[in-house]
């Protein structure tokens, strides 16, 4: 199935090189796939995984493991943010 994954601010650092400058790749990744299995092979450390949205809705962090997506679904990933 297909989805798009979107990382902000420091997180575009860990997408391929050629994908930073959009902050947006599209997938395709099987079928009943998770958060978790899908931000896996980009090395995203746990503690900069902060606000998560699937279609605009947030995922709260304890669902994040079991929170399966479907077909043209947009994973939206931001780190904390600190602000003074």
């Amino acid at each position: 199935m297909k989805i798009t994954l979107k990382l902000y601010a420091m997180l575009t650092d860990y997408l391929p090189p050629q994908h930073r400058h959009s902050n947006i790749i599209d997938l395709e990744v099987a079928d009943h796939s998770t958060i978790a299995n899908i931000i896996e092979p980009y090395g995203l450390p746990e503690k900069l995984v902060h606000l998560v949205l699937v279609n605009g809705r947030y995922v709260e962090p304890h669902l994040r493991m079991s929170t399966t997506l479907v077909d043209g679904d947009v994973l939206a990933i931001w780190p904390p943010i600190a602000g003074g």
